[in-house]
């Protein structure tokens, strides 16, 4: 934590008990492969130049302000002070103001992560209460927090031995999905073939594990890069395509795949962190 900054500083409020916290971002992608984009010509890297749309004359971004399009073409500007006027009590405390069941919330609406860590000693111990009223309850913690000028819903979580704030999509991010699924209305299953996947579900559940995952694709691109600055080439996968299969293929696949997943033995129990 020590080389992390903080995204934001301010107080989690529940009630009248409060205690400095400080939220700095979960994700990192270090390990990733970046790429530049290259003129194949010459060879050279593309630079990305901000320029006048109307002049076309170049500019630097620090001296840049924004700028909101109230009719076509027109726009009112906007500096830091008009932000800074427009600040709600999110911007510095995260007032807790209801509580519900985790399972309640649809993963679908989670967006991003983020650490919600004690800000130095003054406040541990309401910060190790809250931590700890929170797990026993079995309930996630609803709030708000100013982001990147906007103020969004968290649910926050005991993890580890502190709290995980997740941002919460609102409806207006999330696309509709009536029409998508209103097809799956007029079909009927077959109790015998969801026993089955039940029973296939049964045999592969388990606990889990993010190091059980890896990008196979980036590896492969790692091994492709290897192998062009080796003067090698690379040979490519084939992939399998699964056919649309008939009701009675269907169930013969289920048991096939039944009876080629062996049983597995009972995981032991653990006291794992929950995200």
């Amino acid at each position: 934590m020590a080389n992390q900054r903080p995204i934001w500083r301010g107080h989690l409020r529940l009630a009248l008990v409060s205690c400095p916290v400080a939220v700095y971002s979960a994700h990192r992608d270090s390990g990733s492969l970046h790429f530049h984009m290259i003129n194949p010509k010459t060879g050279h890297v593309i630079r990305m130049v901000t320029h006048d749309s109307e002049t076309g004359k170049d500019l630097e971004r620090s001296g840049l302000v924004k700028g909101y399009e109230y009719k076509k073409g027109e726009y009112l500007t906007l500096g830091e002070d008009d932000f800074d006027s427009a600040r709600v009590d999110s911007s510095s405390t995260m007032t807790i103001n209801k509580f519900v069941d985790v399972s309640s919330i649809d993963p679908i609406w989670f967006e991003a992560s983020y650490f919600l860590a004690a800000d130095g000693d003054l406040g541990l111990d309401v910060y190790k209460l809250l931590w700890k009223a929170i797990g026993e309850a079995g309930k996630s913690a609803l709030s708000r927090i100013m982001i990147a000028r906007r103020e969004r819903p968290v649910a926050i979580l005991p993890m580890g031995d502190g709290l995980i704030a997740h941002t919460l999509l609102e409806e207006r991010d999330l696309n509709s999905f009536k029409s998508l699924f209103e097809p799956m209305a007029a079909v009927k299953t077959d109790p015998e073939m969801v026993q089955l996947a039940r029973q296939l579900i049964e045999r592969q559940s388990g606990h889990y594990d993010p190091a059980d995952f890896e990008d196979r694709y980036e590896n492969r691109l790692r091994d492709l890069i290897k192998a062009k600055l080796d003067r090698n080439g690379l040979e490519p996968v084939t992939e399998s395509t699964a056919d649309a299969t008939n009701v009675i293929a269907l169930m013969a696949a289920l048991k096939r795949g039944l009876d080629s997943s062996p049983a597995k033995k009972a995981p032991a129990k653990t006291n794992r962190a929950r995200a």
